[in-house]
């Protein structure tokens, strides 16, 4: 039996024995199309809302133990083809020295929000990532260890608009007007702020590989808000540069994890995104996936789209759903997920009748090729 000292240092990994999620980033061919689901460790399963209860989220963010289990709990119930580490993207403004609550029935929220541009003076610039976030690093470890190579561990990061809008704003908004008047009203603190984001994102995401991440995904979740303009000015370059900084210095250590971009209603920007170095585009339900797939010539893989609202229908309807969906994106460099993450209220069973469809008719469809 392996010491509990051997879990944390990330070597001597058990073996992967399904890498189909891999395999499909990198638009290899496979046996089915492999699926997992954003916000998959999540309150819509009973068993999330106990571990959960009464504690901090943010302590639990930090407890790798607590961590470890809650990415683990979807993989016991449901066979998905790859785990996402349970953390938060909100983690990064926390490391650089801002305060940020999970206030209940409200989300996120940062008592002192940046208001102005000398409020960046506020702000650690050279963070020191291995002890700032550090805990989230043992948890991947941890996670490595404890998922016995039965799927991938995906790592992530929040991207550098979506946190600034989160750091400006002070937390979740309908129009997201204040963070939106720092780039028409401060457009070089606007680069500034954005490019110290990018930096220390690209540590934090280089130490997620290093203690075991076996593939990254980026979430700019607030692109739409955003007109084309503004998204190829304070987004889209900032995306580029985390995807060919990681790539460049993963590659000096003999390292290629696959990284995913997911720009939620960032339509009007799908050909660049599917330019930026990034294996996989990761698509919200607005999209349709034969349009998608046209419009990235077959450059990168797909991943997404289902509304997660669908899964509020009747199992035989979720199979039909998915069934026209797989069909839609073809079966080959195809990731099966939903267009945004599981909500609260959502059903179990139906999670289940929608991972098993997802085989199944892939399945179906790759024979029949």
């Amino acid at each position: 039996n392996m010491s509990k000292d051997a879990l944390i240092l990330p070597e001597d990994f058990p073996k992967l024995q399904n890498d189909t999620f891999l395999r499909a980033a990198r638009g290899e061919e496979t046996e089915h199309v492999p699926v997992w689901c954003m916000r998959q460790a999540g309150r819509y399963l009973p068993e999330f809302r106990e571990s959960r209860a009464g504690k901090d989220f943010f302590e639990t963010c930090r407890s790798p133990e607590a961590c470890c289990e809650l990415t683990l709990q979807p993989l016991r119930r449901f066979p998905f083809d790859a785990a996402i580490i349970f953390s938060d993207i909100l983690v990064i403004p926390q490391a650089m020295g801002m305060d940020v609550q999970m206030v209940a029935g409200k989300g996120p929220t940062f008592p002192d929000p940046l208001k102005e541009p000398e409020d960046l003076q506020r702000l650690q610039v050279k963070v020191d990532v291995a002890k700032e976030l550090g805990y989230v690093f043992k948890a991947i470890t941890l996670t490595r260890h404890k998922i016995e190579g039965k799927v991938p561990l995906i790592g992530f990061t929040g991207a550098p608009w979506t946190l600034m809008s989160y750091m400006i704003e002070g937390g979740g908004s309908r129009t997201f007007s204040k963070a939106k008047s720092w780039l028409y009203r401060h457009p070089e603190a606007s680069h500034m702020l954005l490019r110290m984001l990018t930096d220390v994102i690209v540590e934090y995401l280089l130490g997620q590989v290093a203690a075991g991440a076996q593939a990254l995904q980026v979430f700019e979740s607030h692109a739409g808000i955003l007109g084309p303009s503004e998204f190829q000015e304070f987004s889209l370059p900032y995306l580029r540069d985390i995807a060919r900084c990681v790539k460049d210095k993963l590659k000096e250590a003999g390292k290629d994890v696959p990284m995913i971009v997911f720009a939620k209603d960032a339509h009007y920007s799908l050909e660049d995104l599917s330019q930026s170095r990034y294996e996989v585009v990761g698509l919200d339900w607005t999209i349709d996936p034969q349009s998608a797939r046209e419009r990235t010539g077959g450059k990168v893989s797909l991943q997404g789209n289902m509304d997660p609202c669908a899964l509020y229908a009747p199992k035989e309807r979720i199979s039909e759903i998915v069934k026209k969906m797989v069909e839609g994106f073809g079966p080959r460099g195809y990731i099966a997920n939903l267009g945004h993450g599981l909500y609260p209220d959502m059903d179990p069973e139906n999670v289940g009748a929608f991972v098993q469809a997802v085989h199944q008719h892939s399945k179906r469809i790759i024979k029949q090729m």
